[in-house]
């Protein structure tokens, strides 16, 4: 039975910038592993803190809307497991009815903009993050790259980490051969004892009408994943992971009222004792500043 689309129409699209800053934790588990350090937690090595990489909180978003919107239309994911993507692509050239993507221009000159829109309102990490669709690119058509309205950073720990290496054995041995010469198996594991890490994003209203219609749903669904990303993600080689603050500046306009940076530093967390190691999230203070801020920009704590 084929899928259930969404219309081929721009929802509405926001009308207010927002800027935003994600304050999550992880304690005994490896948040991010560096694959080109043999799966070490992620780490500056000039200032020693902690990284988690934007592709890794933006995986987390996807598969909570996945998880949530299962089956809905216009709630699909283009990046995900086992679904290449040309797969998808090609849906949207048997939308317009072409099958040749070296003619799609000579048959339908408004091609980028009909295929864009259907990408855009079928698939929500595109309405929201953006993609580079390279079937479309290889095609020479401008849809093959789209901005999205949200972006997230990389996020950084408060203080600098001491990734462990843990020691495991297995009861189980692999082969029958290996059985009889040894009881157990080694293996190892990395871990963070705890940390704090810190994200910033951004949200433009200004892209979210020219390109990909992102809408006041989509934001709504954009903070309820980013609250509860780590809660449907659990694993052992993760710890224990919980997003612990979510705090959303809105602007009054599409364009803002102030710089983001100027935001953001209205945003402290401290150590509670300065010359003691953190080992949970109430070793710290997180406070914001909300006295004059910029008129037209607001500030609420999600959590």
């Amino acid at each position: 039975m084929q899928e259930k689309r969404r219309k081929n129409k721009m929802a509405e699209a926001i009308h207010n910038r927002y800027d935003f800053v994600i304050l999550f934790d992880v304690t005994n588990g490896n948040p991010n592993g560096d694959p080109d350090a043999g799966n070490l937690p992620r780490v500056d090595p000039e200032t020693g803190l902690g990284i988690v990489t934007d592709v890794c909180l933006k995986r987390k978003i996807r598969n909570y809307v996945e998880a949530a919107k299962e089956g809905e239309a216009g709630y699909r994911i283009y990046i995900k497991e086992n679904v290449p993507l040309e797969q998808s692509d090609k849906e949207a050239l048997d939308y317009i009815g072409i099958s040749d993507i070296k003619d799609v221009k000579k048959k339908d000159p408004e091609a980028d903009v009909k295929i864009r829109n259907f990408m855009c309102s079928n698939f929500y990490d595109i309405r929201t993050f953006g993609a580079v669709m390279t079937t479309f690119v290889k095609g020479a058509l401008n849809c093959g790259q789209v901005r999205g309205p949200v972006q997230i950073g990389f996020a950084r720990s408060m203080d600098p980490i001491a990734p462990q290496e843990v020691t495991i054995t297995r009861v189980a041995i692999t082969t029958t051969k290996d059985a009889q010469n040894k009881a157990t198996e080694m293996g190892r594991k990395f871990i963070v004892p705890y940390a704090l890490y810190q994200a910033e994003g951004y949200v433009s209203a200004n892209l979210a009408r020219k390109t990909t219609g992102f809408s006041d749903e989509d934001l709504a669904l954009l903070w309820k994943a980013i609250i509860n990303m780590f809660e449907n993600d659990h694993s052992a080689a993760r710890g224990n992971m919980a997003v612990r603050e979510l705090i959303v500046f809105r602007h009054d306009s599409e364009l803002g009222n102030a710089p983001s940076y100027k935001l953001f530093e209205r945003i402290h967390v401290q150590k509670k004792d300065a010359g003691r190691v953190p080992r949970s999230y109430d070793d710290y203070e997180v406070t914001v500043d909300t006295d004059n801020l910029p008129q037209g920009v607001t500030c609420q704590r999600m959590i």
